[in-house]
């Protein structure tokens, strides 16, 4: 298993997707399924949100400063799909919204994954070494083992009100 800080995250992102898709493949009546499914991207979510926020955003923004805007928006985007994991968390599979908010929640969550992939973390490769990108996925593994797997859990709730209130 890699320890690289990247490669870490793409197979995170790659676990999302597979359950995006399975969201999106379920029957529009197959309520069950998709309360499971959405279940399981909140936790996908939580998890690889906090660790990115408490790990691999704060080490690059000191180490390369250069990308503090997209760091920024990235919290930003962490922020919204935070919220809306802590709305869908609270809701049931019959609510009439519950579908609308999980299709926003996939737009919003793979537009952030596609602008990572594309633009940031090619930054961030040429940028840091092949030892610091071990080192900060090294942390994250270790950060991962504790990580808050539901909204409601204090640290994703720290997570939360650090976006809101700085």
């Amino acid at each position: 298993m890699s320890t690289d800080a990247i490669v870490l995250l793409k197979d995170d992102h790659k676990e999302i997707r597979r359950l995006f898709r399975a969201f999106q493949a379920a029957g529009k009546d197959a309520k069950a399924t998709k309360h499971n499914i959405v279940d399981k991207i909140v936790e996908a979510l939580t998890v690889h949100t906090y660790i990115e926020n408490q790990v691999m955003y704060p080490k690059v923004r000191s180490l390369v400063p250069d990308l503090e805007d997209d760091i920024l928006e990235s919290f930003e985007e962490h922020h919204v799909a935070d919220v809306l994991c802590a709305e869908l968390n609270a809701m049931g599979p019959d609510d009439e919204r519950f579908d609308a908010k999980t299709t926003v929640l996939i737009e919003a969550v793979s537009h952030h994954m596609d602008e990572e992939e594309s633009d940031w973390f090619p930054k961030v490769r040429a940028a840091l070494g092949r030892k610091e990108l071990q080192e900060i996925g090294a942390r994250m593994i270790e950060v991962r083992a504790n990580a808050p797997r539901s909204p409601e859990q204090p640290g994703a709730l720290k997570k939360a009100a650090t976006a809101l209130f700085g």
